[in-house]
């Protein structure tokens, strides 16, 4: 099946892995999935919007939240259904998991005066882009998920969600007989097991790339070399 097609055939997948071999580095096996019903969504804009879709579609209750407040966003939760509603920041980053999709630029404001995180998970779906012209943005010779973990002392945080356009990840993760290819990355192996169950429940397949070291480099847009790459993972 043609990559243009978005979707590789499951040697395709064993191809891509292989050549990561060597810097997959953790195994999640043995660590135990904590359970996840509320999900918070920290930036309401297109990949927000569509992890919300996913997430209410899968039977999550979501929190959707922006820097306007939450009686903007009342048409985007009507239209997500009765499991979905607006709330503040604080409100959304209270949930079992939360999701951070806000623009670059605006991070440090989103995440002012926020309650400690105390070991609770926060996926990482942003990118390091400064408008206009998509340019990266000064990162000190990190990849920008270690600039994020700085911004949330406390947090379990895991890059996921952030290498899919937003149209496709909002469509139907079932696929030509398979499930579309989400990635994570991460240093707690706790968290991204948990992170990987939700990814299931949402109808994606997780694949880990290890450390935010070395995953988070791979999933950077710009930079890295997986962002906008639609693959389609087939059963065995």
């Amino acid at each position: 099946m043609p990559l243009c097609a978005a979707a590789v055939s499951a040697i395709h997948l064993h191809q891509l892995r292989q050549r990561m071999k060597g810097i997959i580095m953790s195994n999640n096996s043995q660590a135990k999935p904590e359970r996840v019903e509320h999900l918070g969504i920290i930036g309401a804009g297109a990949i927000g919007q569509a992890i919300a879709k996913q997430a209410v579609r899968a039977g999550l209750k979501v929190t959707l939240s922006n820097s306007r407040g939450p009686e903007s966003l009342a048409g985007t939760v009507d239209s997500l259904g009765p499991n979905a509603r607006a709330g503040s920041v604080r409100d959304a980053a209270a949930a079992d998991i939360v999701v951070l999709s806000v623009n670059w630029a605006q991070l440090p404001s989103a995440l002012a005066d926020l309650p400690p995180w105390n070991g609770r998970i926060v996926i990482d779906a942003t990118n390091p882009v400064i408008q206009p012209g998509f340019q990266l943005a000064e990162l000190g010779g990190r990849n920008s998920s270690q600039v994020v973990t700085d911004m949330l002392p406390g947090a379990r945080l895991v890059k996921s969600f952030n290498t899919l356009l937003a149209a496709v990840l909002a469509s139907d993760p079932g696929q030509a007989g398979g499930k579309r290819v989400v990635f994570l990355s991460g240093d707690d192996a706790a968290a991204k097991s948990t992170v990987e169950q939700l990814i299931d429940r949402l109808g994606f397949a997780g694949i880990d790339l290890g450390s935010l070291a070395v995953g988070g480099k791979l999933q950077q847009f710009p930079g890295g070399p997986l962002p906008a790459l639609n693959l389609i993972k087939l059963p065995a």
